[in-house]
């Protein structure tokens, strides 16, 4: 399985030394030290886990875990000098899995983050199927037909919310949420209409005539076929 990494720190020497021990450890490991920095390596990446400060030059990690967390199930362990319980609960609040408090052992760090990925191998995977189209979340891979498909993050995220939510109709609004951070960032009245053409193309036999993801003129889309678990 994949094991990338995202550590968000804007104090240098912590964060180089928590790359370095990390990747001496195997993992695939990004850094930046920016919320801006960090949602976009986390829009462009395939992330399995999350290491982020609170305190960061542009703002609240905290207020940037609560918009990750409703887009995404990633592994997110809260980074922070506040040691105070109250800090620790608004961490959890948030969306955080984990807490750990500066100054800190990297060997600990390095155990947590050996443990989680452990625990993942260790997960029974669950595919699901819908048609001819096979899903798998924790290994992030779709087939079609038996043949592997390659999908952009956008692509990625759009087909896991319709296969949560199958025979259910999703409104533009509803997905561009889930695709996008919405907080000041302009995104394209036609967005959404190209991310499913986009998506039509690599999982339907007839993009004109689509068995999958159906228009409902007026209101958004739907996946017009059952899921199941396999």
């Amino acid at each position: 399985m994949n094991k990338n990494i995202l550590v968000v720190e804007d104090e240098d020497s912590v964060k180089r030394g928590i790359s370095f021990a990390l990747e001496k450890e195997g993992y695939h490991v990004f850094s930046c030290e920016r919320i801006c920095e960090a949602e976009r390596i986390f829009q462009n990446e395939s992330l399995q886990l999350v290491i982020c400060d609170i305190n960061l030059p542009d703002g609240n990690g905290l207020d940037w875990i609560k918009r990750v967390r409703k887009r995404s199930n990633v592994h997110i362990i809260c980074l922070t000098a506040l040691d105070q319980e109250t800090d620790q609960v608004l961490g959890y609040e948030a969306g955080a899995d984990d807490y750990i408090t500066k100054p800190f052992s990297l060997s600990v760090l390095g155990l947590k983050v050996q443990a989680f990925f452990k625990k993942q191998v260790q997960k029974k995977e669950t595919w699901l199927k819908s048609g001819e189209i096979r899903f798998s979340k924790e290994e992030m891979k779709v087939y079609r037909k038996g043949e592997a498909i390659s999908l952009t993050k956008n692509e990625w995220k759009l087909l896991w919310l319709f296969l949560e939510h199958p025979k259910q109709i999703l409104s533009k609004k509803q997905l561009l949420e889930q695709l996008f951070d919405l907080d000041g960032v302009f995104v394209e009245s036609n967005t959404v209409a190209v991310n499913i053409c986009r998506l039509r193309e690599k999982i339907e036999d007839d993009v004109k005539n689509p068995q999958y993801i159906k228009n409902v003129r007026g209101i958004g889309y739907v996946w017009d076929k059952e899921c199941v678990e396999k």
